[in-house]
């Protein structure tokens, strides 16, 4: 199995577990890492798309890996949705490239779990806060696979980020 990780960051010298667990992904054999503020900076219309189509098109599980941004995705990763799974490519007359591929969300949080829970602050669980990226995996024919969240990350001391380090590690290993 070939997985694509498409990795975002509005900030990213700032977060040490989405580097961590980048640092992570480019570990495991058959996985292709791509960094939209390193391959594009912070312009939502810098992408090369015929490029990002060609590594979806080549993966059979796509991975989202970002922090939670206000609760919602990156500019950047909402940028790169925005143009790379276009219509006609993605789905639709004539395209088709995502159908049948799995969608992983992977997703770092400064916020705990008591953030995250129905009678929480936010009233809304992770899952909930993703909805959109379960809409847009079904919407294009992915499956749409339980998403991982990392809650409570920052500050992490080196062991807890080598214990995310090894979760996501094993998540990303063919057959998972």
């Amino acid at each position: 199995m070939k997985t694509l990780v498409i990795v975002s960051h509005p900030y990213p010298e700032q977060s040490k577990a989405i580097q961590a667990l980048e640092q992570a992904a480019r570990q495991v054999e058959g996985v292709e890492v791509r960094n939209l503020e390193t391959l594009y900076g912070h312009d939502t219309f810098a992408f090369d798309v015929a490029a990002e189509q060609k590594a979806s098109e080549a993966a059979d599980r796509i991975v989202f890996l970002f922090p939670i941004h206000w609760f919602n995705l990156t500019p950047m990763l909402k940028g790169y949705l925005n143009q790379v799974w276009g219509y006609g490519w993605a789905f639709g007359p004539g395209g088709a490239a995502l159908k049948g591929k799995a969608m992983q969300v992977v997703v770092t949080a400064g916020a705990t779990d008591h953030l995250y829970a129905p009678q929480g602050l936010i009233q809304s669980t992770i899952e909930d806060v993703l909805t959109p990226m379960k809409a847009s995996a079904l919407y294009v024919g992915m499956t749409y696979r339980k998403p991982l969240a990392f809650l409570g990350a920052m500050g992490l001391r080196d062991d807890k980020l080598a214990e995310l380090q090894s979760t996501f590690g094993e998540l990303l290993q063919p057959g998972q």
